[in-house]
């Protein structure tokens, strides 16, 4: 087998560089599930994922004992914006939208869900496309312009969800999906749909147009000629029909994929779901990353007085969180200028050991080098003579110890005690040593009084001595 043409690594790096710069600006995600959820809702997981592709995590896995600040915590290093967490009560499902890296907290209940594959089977023809999850999709609002300031958080919230496009720059190839977000003021609840965009030319009749698009020439047994089949409209179905009107219709100002769509020419655009489907409706926003003070809640409403509580508890909490900053930060500046005086002494203390230890070895070499006089020596001989009263031998002031350095000790084995209590125990020592060897001079000469001679014979035979022994065993 031959080997595979490694990548140069310079256009890797090169690539590497253009795509960073362009991914840290768009806003990333993070879908992910707390708890025990069930198999529907890790499926509805997954279809979430593929709807915020391609700046999300949608291979990313969650394990059991995983937890919300894990996710925050790690939020900053890949430079995600938005954190979808669903999670599920006895009652009902729950999907939260935490804002990174300060929050606010968005909490959403799920009344209804559909998945995408619930969506797919209630269709008859599925339009997919491979290059349809390359590109972020396009994000449709209606009726979420209420000026309440709930509602301005949730539009703000959903709009950082996906990256902004600019109308002069765009690429109109780009645009494949799209997001709708539905507010029905009535029943305060926001219709979530995915949809999949398809432009189609116009002027054309249904069965022209499923000829251009299949490629194929139908089955005309049945007709007497061309012209009935197209009259006829190509035996479409009610389903298959697609109505065109000014409202889908629009000029391409580009090229856009597809046959027969041209620039400046009117092509009708169509849209084709792709799920999940959910309804939500708005329960209450935090403040922070969820654990923050109440802002709004849509089940609960608060006394004049609850409020003025609230924001001194808030106070109170913000002068004690600036209060624990202050005092952290002088305890930071106090260690700083601890360890530079250590660092200082350090230093100091280095260079003086340094020193007395170049002067020790210089005291030492001099003593080495010194050589003894002529002076002491004399005066050492003439003590000698006047305390001893004798000529001292040559050799004993001939040369001296090359050391200087003596034992300032000696070992405890040859140090003599002198104290009275020693005294008598050596004494008593020496006279049983003196009594014991008197004993055994006694004794000696005792015994040799007492040895018995040899008597002088002959000596017995082998065989006498058989026969007395015999003897004695008979008897």
């Amino acid at each position: 087998m031959p080997k595979k043409r490694a990548k140069s690594v310079r256009a890797h790096k090169a690539t590497q560089k253009e795509e960073d710069s362009d991914l840290k600006k768009a806003p990333h995600s993070f879908v992910i599930k707390s708890g025990n959820v069930g198999k529907y809702v890790q499926q509805l997981v997954k279809d979430v994922r593929k709807v915020m592709e391609p700046y999300t995590a949608s291979k990313l896995k969650v394990k059991k004992w995983n937890r919300i600040k894990d996710f925050t915590t790690i939020a900053g290093y890949f430079n995600v914006t938005q954190i979808l967490c669903f999670t599920r009560t006895d009652n009902y499902l729950n999907l939260r939208i935490i804002r990174q890296p300060r929050g606010p907290t968005l909490y959403f209940k799920v009344c209804e869900y559909s998945l995408t594959k619930d969506v797919e089977s209630a269709m008859k023809s599925i339009n997919r496309n491979c290059k349809q999850f390359d590109h972020q999709p396009l994000l449709v609002m209606k009726n979420l312009n209420i000026k309440t300031i709930s509602m301005k958080l949730v539009t703000t919230v959903f709009q950082n969800l996906f990256p902004s496009i600019n109308v002069n720059q765009v690429k109109l190839r780009r645009i494949r999906r799209c997001v709708l977000l539905f507010y029905d003021p009535e029943t305060e609840l926001i219709q979530f749909r995915h949809y999949n965009i398809r432009v189609v030319p116009t002027g054309l009749t249904p069965a022209v147009r499923k000829i251009i698009k299949k490629k194929k020439v139908p089955n005309l047994g049945n007709y007497k000629d061309i012209s009935d089949y197209i009259e006829n409209g190509g035996n479409l179905s009610e389903s298959e029909a697609e109505f065109d009107g000014p409202l889908n219709e629009v000029v391409l100002p580009q090229e856009v994929s597809g046959v027969g769509n041209k620039i400046a020419k009117k092509s009708a655009i169509r849209l084709t779901e792709l799920g999940p489907r959910m309804t939500l409706q708005l329960e209450k926003i935090e403040e922070g990353v969820c654990g923050g003070d109440v802002l709004f809640h849509n089940f609960k409403s608060k006394t004049p007085q609850e409020v003025k509580a609230t924001e001194k508890r808030r106070e109170a909490k913000r002068k004690l969180k600036e209060m624990r900053k202050k005092q952290q930060q002088e305890n930071v500046m106090k260690k700083a200028k601890l360890k530079e005086e250590h660092k200082k002494k350090s230093l100091k203390g280095m260079e003086k050991a340094k020193q007395l230890k170049e002067e020790g070895t210089e005291a030492d070499e001099d003593d080495l080098s010194k050589e003894p006089d002529e002076d002491v020596e004399e005066d050492d001989i003439e003590y000698y003579r006047q305390e001893v009263q004798a000529e001292p031998e040559p050799e004993l002031f001939s040369k001296k110890r090359k050391s200087n350095f003596k034992s300032a000790t000696k070992s405890k084995r040859f140090k003599k005690d002198d104290s009275p209590a020693q005294k008598k125990s050596d004494s008593k020592k020496s006279k049983m040593s003196a009594l014991s060897k008197k004993k055994k001079e006694n004794f000696s000469r005792t015994n040799k009084k007492f040895v018995s001679k040899k008597p002088k014979g002959k000596r017995l035979s082998s065989k006498s001595k058989s026969k007395f022994g015999n003897k004695k065993k008979r008897n």
